[in-house]
């Protein structure tokens, strides 16, 4: 059996089953997520007060729910995808591709928590200081999302050469 460089002695199916899996208990976590924020977004413009709101919150709570709409779009996707391929042989394939848009899933996610953050916290204490708290919010998730990962993988990168 071949080796993939990382000490895994697995054919290429085996490895496409278990990066399968792990796709899939990932997916698990975000999408429930998005699923909960979505909802509670779609709840929102029948309340009293979603009435009084200004043409700028109007305005972002529909780049909100469709960011949330997106987000919960692209981390259902997987589903599809496996129905549509599933059994035609094309396993590498499918957790390729998916990989893909669950990763654009959860930037639409991320996208999705700072507007709708921006739009609560707009509301509760103004525009220019929710604004540099949503602001550091998305720099955090950047530090934590995408940087460190990236870190991670560039060090492996090198450690393995």
């Amino acid at each position: 059996m071949p080796e993939d460089g990382r000490g895994r002695h697995e054919t290429p199916n085996e490895r496409a089953d278990r990066r399968w899996t792990e796709l899939l208990q990932e997916v698990r976590v975000a999408q429930t997520g998005a699923q909960i924020l979505f909802g509670f977004l779609l709840s929102v413009v029948f309340t009293p007060r979603f009435a009084t709101l200004d043409p700028f919150d109007r305005d972002l709570y529909v780049v909100t729910v469709v960011l949330g709409a997106l987000a919960t779009g692209a981390l259902i996707a997987p589903v599809a995808y496996h129905r549509l391929l599933a059994g035609r042989r094309l396993k590498a394939e499918l957790v390729d591709a998916t990989s893909r848009v669950v990763t654009l899933g959860v930037v639409l996610l991320a996208l999705t928590v700072g507007s709708a953050l921006l739009l609560l916290l707009h509301l509760a204490v103004g525009l220019l200081p929710a604004c540099l708290i949503v602001a550091a919010v998305m720099l955090w998730f950047a530090v934590w999302w995408l940087l460190l990962p990236w870190l991670l993988r560039h060090n492996g990168r090198r450690r393995h050469r």
